[in-house]
């Protein structure tokens, strides 16, 4: 498993976008014999859209968020609380699924997800994320594959969730344009009236980097002046409390 999960982090180090994400954790859970994955990770404003990185068919988690049935999954509820990875089938060990969660089960059924493995995931930040393996029946082979790797699983949903985080974080967006760390720290810096040179004594770098990561956000957001990206973040954070 080592030299896997060594190229899993060599693609997650590489990865720009959700698409890079999926490819990552497609190889992985392959080379495992999980072939069905979700991520799920939900914000910490309520209101916002929660990140849904999955090889599920497109037409249920779709339909998934649109009625965000995240409120309700029983696995979702149960991985909220944290602690060790837990398998399910088309109910949970000890829990009375509502009514409303029986037809959720059976719905994703329907779209042949019938059991799996979920690591619940809460960082020192608390935010909350969940990564399942799931099967569309309960076959030995998933139950094996499942049992085999339990251990080492969390240590890969961890790391998935914070390369997510780092690269993926709604935080970052102005205007719905997505910033890297660096380059949104330095507008953060400009905003609060310093200059390039005071920005890179700041962050520990020269001058000319800060230009440079000034340049690529004006870029980004369609701007001539580093004033406006200013502009531009203070109504972006204005909008989202």
């Amino acid at each position: 498993m080592q030299s896997v999960f060594e190229r899993f982090l060599e693609q997650l180090s590489e990865g720009v976008d959700e698409v890079d994400f999926r490819r990552a954790l497609a190889y992985l859970s392959s080379q495992l014999d999980l072939l069905a994955f979700a991520y799920l990770s939900l914000p910490p404003r309520q209101g916002d859209k929660p990140t849904l990185i999955s090889n599920y068919p497109t037409c249920w988690t779709a339909r998934y968020l649109e009625h965000q049935y995240q409120s309700i999954d029983p696995v979702i509820v149960r991985a909220r609380g944290g602690g060790s990875p837990f398998r399910w089938g088309s109910s949970l060990p000890g829990v009375e699924p509502s009514a409303a969660q029986r037809r959720l089960f059976d719905e994703a059924a329907q779209f042949g997800i019938c059991s799996g493995l979920t690591i619940p995931i809460v960082d020192l930040r608390g935010n909350f994320a969940a990564m399942t393996f799931a099967a569309d029946k309960r076959d030995a082979s998933f139950i094996r594959a499942a049992e085999r790797y339990e251990h080492g699983l969390p240590y890969v949903a961890t790391c998935f969730h914070m390369f997510v985080r780092q690269k993926l974080s709604a935080d970052r967006l102005v205007d719905g344009v997505l910033l890297t760390a660096r380059e949104y720290e330095c507008l953060q810096w400009a905003e609060k009236g310093k200059s390039n040179r005071d920005i890179g004594c700041i962050l520990g770098i020269t001058r000319h980097t800060i230009a440079f990561h000034l340049a690529n956000v004006r870029r980004k957001l369609d701007v001539s002046t580093t004033r406006q990206a200013v502009a531009r973040l203070a109504a972006s954070n204005s909008s989202r409390c």
